[in-house]
């Protein structure tokens, strides 16, 4: 496993570096396809801001791609509360690796399932609309005016389907197929 720890607004110490090995370390047992996890620390500057110490991490895996952000008062913690939601993550994926190698009898290796494991996630609501040609500046546009987090459009440049959305930190992200 690769693992690459980068800071945002501090200077991430050795013995940070270090701790961080070691909880996202536990990971590698759980997960056999792990290829790569990038950690990245982060101190929010903004003093409204109580929970400023915050970790995210992207684990690449030979299947999903794994992400999670968590944010305290203390690295550590945030560091502690990611790999537990990373750990979640891992036995939900393995959960349902074994649900989908059932076998033939109809028994699951792992024992029997409750209705509620078996159940996917469910669509609530469907909608169509129709999706006008425009520039990634006016869909920011159209986004706030509809008060979504995420706006679909048509690229008035290469006519291909985009998506804007709204970042966490307050910015936009632009979501472009590849030819």
């Amino acid at each position: 496993m690769r693992l690459s720890v980068k800071g945002k607004n501090l200077e991430v110490s050795d013995s940070i570096r270090r701790y961080a090995e070691e909880k996202l370390g536990k990971l590698n047992p759980q997960l056999h396809e792990l290829t790569q996890v990038e950690l990245e620390l982060c101190v929010e500057k903004n003093p409204s801001i109580a929970l400023n110490q915050v970790a995210e991490a992207t684990v690449w895996t030979k299947g999903p791609t794994l992400r999670a952000r968590e944010a305290s008062t203390d690295m550590k913690v945030s560091i502690d509360q990611l790999t537990d939601k990373l750990t979640r993550q891992v036995e939900h994926y393995r959960a349902k690796r074994r649900r989908r190698h059932v076998r033939n009898d109809g028994i699951s290796p792992g024992g029997p399932m409750s209705i509620e494991e078996e159940a996917g996630p469910q669509i609530v609501k469907s909608k169509q609309f129709t999706v006008k040609p425009m520039s990634p500046e006016e869909a920011a546009l159209q986004l706030e005016l509809v008060g979504h987090d995420f706006f679909v459009f048509r690229s008035d440049e290469s006519g291909e389907i985009n998506v804007i959305y709204r970042r966490r930190d307050g910015g936009y992200g632009l979501i472009e197929p590849q030819s």
